[in-house]
């Protein structure tokens, strides 16, 4: 089997196109596709935890680390601890922080709204059906 006729290929290079776009949009305003994302999923008024935060972006809260330290030298993002659960740490926004998530959001909806433009409903609809139909399966894979 050709590398071009697998279903991995093909997922791997477009995310790696729509990731590549995305960097470059995100650079005009200091950041990049990862902490554009990781901005916009931090919950603005209850924070979200170190550990979620990790599962979400698929890194363990180590490799979490260094990406987080740099965020909050640069001024996006604090930490304070749980206030219930003292080993959590949850992760806020800064001032700065909503701004650059703001920044993201538009360029993450411009994109999907070019998507929409050129995509029929049912292609769109067919489209996220199998990407969720194939992330259950490789989630469910036992080689």
């Amino acid at each position: 089997m050709k590398q071009q006729e697998t279903i991995d290929y093909h997922l791997k290079i477009t995310w790696q196109n729509i990731a590549n776009s995305y960097n470059q949009l995100a650079a005009e305003f200091g950041i990049t596709q990862s902490i554009g994302y990781l901005l916009m999923n931090i919950d603005e008024q209850n924070g979200t935890t170190v550990s979620n935060m990790a599962a979400l972006l698929g890194l363990k809260s180590t490799s979490l680390s260094r990406m987080l330290n740099n965020l909050e030298r640069i001024g996006l993002i604090y930490r304070e601890a749980h206030h219930t659960d003292k080993r959590s740490v949850n992760l806020y926004l800064t001032d700065l922080g909503k701004e650059k998530r703001h920044l993201a959001r538009v360029v993450v909806k411009k994109f999907n709204d070019y998507l929409d433009a050129n995509l029929g409903e049912e292609e769109k609809q067919h489209l996220i059906s199998s990407l969720i139909r194939v992330n259950d399966l490789t989630n469910n894979y036992k080689p």
